[in-house]
């Protein structure tokens, strides 16, 4: 099921762009859930992350488009946006919020439909296994592959990719159960290790990226059994 939005103020865009939605789906095959804002501020008011596409007027009364999508790529980098507009001069700021492409007034269904296509193209080229986490400015995804461990130090949990680490306010627990199914395993009580990553065991730690991370004695047994299953089933 795609998560797609029509952010635009004018009825009979709308609702166009709904029965052009609707007969690609049919056409196609993909999925859709339609989501319609009136206005740009409608859209980033509480904004939680949950769109994989929305389309977005450009000029509306309260909060334009291009406004919106600043603000929307403050806490949300993968959502594909796409401008509606009868206007072209808004391409160089339209890659400031990197925005795939424009949909141009009055909105042709063969066009329309191509530009969906190539949106739904690059959904699907994405990894599929991707992990919403509340912050508190917003929403952040991330994509588990790219996961190399999370981390317990007091009331917070850390989490380790290989760009960044960032913490939230949570318990490991919780994101132990979100990751069943996807390789994670305790190395120790404060540690959930991406065993994708592990590139050795070495003096009673797991080798990531670098990094040595203990593991416990009374999990030794189960990490290695697991870590050894891991490597069977991608080899």
């Amino acid at each position: 099921m795609i998560e797609l939005a029509i952010v635009e103020d004018e009825d009979s865009y709308a609702s166009q762009l709904t029965e052009y939605i609707n007969k690609y789906q049919s056409e196609s095959g993909n999925k859709f859930k339609i989501t319609r804002f009136k206005d740009g501020d409608e859209i980033t008011n509480g904004y939680k992350g949950q769109f994989d596409i929305i389309l977005m007027d450009i000029e509306m009364k309260l909060m334009d488009g291009m406004t919106a999508a600043e603000e929307i790529r403050k806490l949300d980098q993968d959502v594909i946006i796409m401008f509606i507009t009868n206007m072209t001069n808004y391409a160089i700021r339209g890659y400031q919020v990197d925005a795939l492409d424009y949909v141009l007034k009055p909105v042709s269904y063969f066009a329309f439909s191509q530009k969906l296509g190539r949106a739904i193209s690059k959904i699907n080229k994405r990894s599929t296994n991707v992990m919403t986490i509340e912050m508190p400015s917003g929403v952040k995804k991330i994509y588990i592959d790219n996961l190399l461990y999370i981390e317990s130090s007091g009331h917070n949990i850390i989490f380790h990719t290989f760009n960044e680490t960032f913490s939230i306010r949570a318990k490991l627990m919780d994101y132990e159960q979100q990751l069943l199914g996807y390789h994670f395993f305790r190395s120790n009580k404060g540690y959930l290790v991406n065993l994708r990553h592990v590139d050795g065991v070495e003096n009673g730690c797991c080798i990531i990226n670098g990094e040595s991370l203990l593991i416990s004695r009374a999990r030794k047994n189960d990490f290695m059994a697991a870590l050894t299953n891991y490597m069977a089933e991608v080899i």
